[in-house]
């Protein structure tokens, strides 16, 4: 199945031009960097949907936060979150 996952964009990283562009992405705390080729009208601070490394889709907040814990709820986070070592 393919999913993909909501996350806020806290920092634009690199810019060919205003299309060509890379951010970092937090997902309830794990970054990762994502291509925003595909969404040209995300600005810093706003929620994407990600779906293998790059950003799909601008969402709200709220059904960002909603999907973001389905996800939990469902499991289908495990690999984002970062292992807990003793």
């Amino acid at each position: 199945m393919c999913l993909s996952i909501p996350g806020k964009l806290i920092e634009i990283t690199s810019a060919l031009d205003d299309t060509f562009r890379m951010g970092k992405v937090s997902f309830d705390g794990v970054i990762k960097e994502v291509n925003l080729t595909l969404v040209p009208e995300a600005r810093k601070n706003d929620y994407v949907m990600v779906h293998v490394g790059a950003a799909i889709a601008v969402v709200n907040e709220e059904e960002a936060h909603k999907t973001f814990e389905v996800l939990r709820q469902l499991g289908e986070l495990d690999e984002l979150t970062p292992s807990e070592e003793p």
